[in-house]
């Protein structure tokens, strides 16, 4: 089976929306929701193609298919992640200028700050006293690796 477009969104149907409906996940690092195209396996071995027409990331929570007796949806898979509580708009501007500098992509939520683990920011953060957890979670959305040059 090959998926061409997400068909909505999993909070998007209402229980009696999803009725009976058999439901299969498809599970994916964070990683992987920026591929286009990738071959994937559902947690019941049913293979699958995603081609993706439309040049758009994956989500949790993303139908990928759906018929009268059956769904699969996207699930993303637990990660490593520092989770920077900021104390005030100086200390989240100086977290950003050091992330910035080691090229680390960040994601905001509420008064979170969510980075991937790395030990180095980890040690930065506890020498700098910054609150902080290191947590395994599920992330909405992939991180964005931006690169340049310093030509």
């Amino acid at each position: 089976m090959i998926i061409e477009q997400i068909i909505t969104r999993l909070e998007r149907i209402s229980p009696e929306g999803a009725g009976n409906r058999h439901l299969e996940r498809v599970y994916l690092p964070s990683d992987d929701l920026v591929k286009r195209i990738q071959r994937v396996v559902t947690d019941h071995g049913r293979e699958l193609g995603i081609s993706l027409r439309q040049p758009m990331d994956l989500s949790h929570g993303d139908v990928l298919y759906m018929d009268d007796h059956n769904m699969i949806v996207v699930e993303v898979l637990p990660e490593d992640i520092l989770v920077i509580r900021p104390r005030s708009m100086r200390e989240m501007g100086d977290i950003a200028h050091k992330l910035g500098n080691r090229h680390l992509p960040a994601q905001f939520e509420d008064d979170r700050m969510l980075i991937q683990y790395d030990y180095l920011i980890e040690d930065m953060l506890a020498q700098a006293n910054i609150p902080y957890l290191r947590e395994n979670i599920k992330v909405s959305q992939p991180f964005r690796h931006i690169g340049h040059s310093h030509g």
